[in-house]
């Protein structure tokens, strides 16, 4: 059983455990012309699926794993699933300090609670385009909010192209047209195949795997009254992340922590410098 040290309600939530078998896929880009052009992703009925998560907790592995097949499995069947996996520091207290996580992770599952009336933030949630949570290993219960959020009527539409000029700095050129003025524009930096060897807590001595993990978040603006959104967005990479595991996921979302209008995502995985 997995126990939350959130300063608020906490819900118990025992995970039970699922185990996925197969290769993980990574869609290939095609690298063109001088400026460098690595991919262009259009959002068409692209469903965000958030786990929060922390190596501190023994009832989070199994949810990491689903995450980590949910872009796959649910791909072969021509859904479009964008994965983030934010790590919560409310664990790090307990036994393991988790090197992923984050206080900024923490306070939006804290809005969430607050947005979507649970008794308090608890690992491993899932949330799927903002508006369905549930424990996060339940892989029923994900596919089927996953299904039902890729049927939905598409009211934005998500443009990126990723430019290229150095090997730690890109351009993400971000165009964003969408029904939902004043929405937030949100960007999330994601890393995949993630290993940790824990040396303490509830997970000591197991080796955890990690796919989309949220390196960084940050807003960008918001849908203009014209209900338009345009920047050319600077990104630097840090050394310590592997540039071809790298996914750059744009979305839009009703502020602060409501509906998914919309998202796209980009992969580095075909950069080569």
């Amino acid at each position: 059983m997995a126990i939350t040290n959130s300063p608020k309600p906490v819900l118990q939530a025992l995970a039970a455990s699922v185990v996925f078998f197969g290769a993980f896929m990574l869609l290939r880009p095609t690298e063109s012309s001088t400026a460098h052009p690595l991919s262009t992703a259009r959002a068409r009925n692209a469903v965000l699926v958030e786990l929060f998560t922390s190596e501190g907790c023994s009832s989070c592995p199994p949810a990491d794993a689903l995450l980590g097949r949910l872009r796959q499995d649910l791909g072969n069947q021509g859904l479009n699933v964008i994965p983030l996996g934010f790590h919560v520091d409310y664990w790090n207290s307990l036994g393991w300090r988790d090197r992923f996580s984050s206080a900024e992770f923490s306070r939006r599952q804290e809005q969430y609670a607050r947005a979507l009336g649970t008794d308090g933030p608890y690992t491993p949630q899932m949330i799927v385009d903002g508006g369905i949570e549930f424990v996060g290993s339940d892989a029923a219960r994900a596919q089927s909010a996953i299904i039902d959020g890729a049927g939905q009527p598409q009211t934005t539409r998500i443009e990126l192209s990723v430019l290229a000029d150095h090997p730690r700095f890109l351009d993400l050129p971000v165009r964003i047209s969408s029904s939902a003025k004043g929405a937030d524009v949100m960007l999330a930096i994601t890393e995949d195949n993630l290993v940790t060897k824990v040396g303490g807590g509830e997970n000591i001595g197991h080796e955890l795997r990690h796919t989309a993990v949220v390196r960084e978040l940050r807003r960008l603006g918001s849908i203009t009254d014209s209900g338009n959104f345009r920047a050319d967005v600077p990104i630097e990479l840090r050394l310590d992340w592997k540039r071809n595991d790298l996914q750059l996921v744009v979305f839009v979302q009703e502020s602060p922590a409501g509906k998914v209008l919309g998202a796209a995502s980009v992969s580095l995985h075909a950069q080569q410098r």
